[in-house]
């Protein structure tokens, strides 16, 4: 990779992955695009322009102009939003992907495209979730992110495309609030017990997920797309965890830091459906595997991290 477009990039994941990328390949070689505009570090730290990716020429003439070799597309609708907008989350989710997929086959860029726990559904197994297995969701997110795994597919195999992806479990951040995902509430707990001491959560407390720390997410990404081809057997859609954790068990590590801090149970029933739908642990050997995939954090290193770098405006 040697210049990077990043779609979304003013997203959870990748307003800190645009930041990462940067501090690996010089700020003057990725590019951010979103379509809306960039805020705090990521418009001065190197070049940005707004995008739709419901555009395809436009993300042609911002490739082509730029000799961009790799695109990370992130832009999407996440799972909750999803639900309340199918028809724009299908138009943003998959129509956007073909675009880029179109402008990858024509221009010969890698491509980067991040799956989700929510690509599996009720009938998966629901521990150590095999890295292949049925997948039958039920939300609008988790269709178009299957659909998304197999359009990626179909473009290597079909045009050489070299596509890769991560099948993302929740993220916790400590620099981005959340955007209408279901894992929302482990990073809104985080900002009401620095506040108020109290947080009223949206999940059941006995809700098991699996989550990752941002930048465990982050280093996953970069690792996967520097990663030797011939040692991938899957490229797209691998698995990958960090911890596995009900939101009870989260407060309790909270607890240890801020011993006043309370929380109680006010369930969302359109979000207890969804993560009830999901997998509580997937099984990421094939990561590990083919291409070194190992977290750094677990839930007492990440809740300890949080706490020290979120700050309250």
């Amino acid at each position: 990779m040697e210049k990077i477009l990043v779609t979304g990039a003013t997203g959870q994941v990748g307003s800190e992955l645009t930041i990462a990328l940067r501090n690996n390949y010089g700020p003057e070689n990725v590019f951010a695009a979103d379509k809306r505009p960039a805020l705090n570090e990521l418009s001065p730290s190197g070049p940005f322009c707004l995008l739709d990716v419901r555009d395809a020429s436009a993300i042609n003439q911002v490739v082509d102009a730029n000799n961009i070799d790799a695109i990370f597309h992130l832009a999407a609708l996440l799972s909750a939003v999803a639900e309340q907008k199918p028809q724009q989350a299908w138009d943003v989710n998959m129509n956007g992907l073909l675009n880029v997929l179109e402008t990858c086959r024509a221009h010969r860029c890698a491509l980067f495209f991040p799956s989700s726990i929510a690509a599996f559904g009720p009938e998966t197994p629901s521990m150590n979730t095999p890295q292949d297995t049925i997948q039958r969701p039920s939300t609008l997110y988790g269709i178009t992110k299957v659909s998304g795994e197999l359009l990626c597919d179909y473009y290597h195999h079909r045009f050489g495309v070299d596509a890769r992806g991560l099948r993302y479990p929740g993220l916790i951040s400590s620099k981005t609030l959340p955007g209408g995902g279901t894992t929302d509430y482990a990073v809104d707990i985080f900002y009401a017990a620095l506040k108020s001491q109290h947080y009223d959560c949206f999940l059941r407390a006995d809700t098991q997920l699996d989550m990752m720390y941002m930048p465990d997410a982050i280093d996953a990404a970069i690792h996967l797309m520097t990663a030797d081809s011939k040692q991938l057997k899957h490229r797209n859609a691998f698995n990958v965890t960090a911890m596995s954790f009900t939101p009870q068990q989260l407060a309790a590590e909270i607890q240890k830091h801020i011993p006043e801090f309370t929380i109680a149970y006010i369930v969302d029933p359109l979000r207890q459906a969804i993560a009830d739908s999901w997998p509580r642990h997937m099984n990421d050997s094939a990561a590990k595997a083919e291409w070194g995939w190992q977290a750094q954090f677990d839930l007492s290193a990440m809740v300890t991290d949080m706490l020290k770098k979120i700050t309250l405006t």
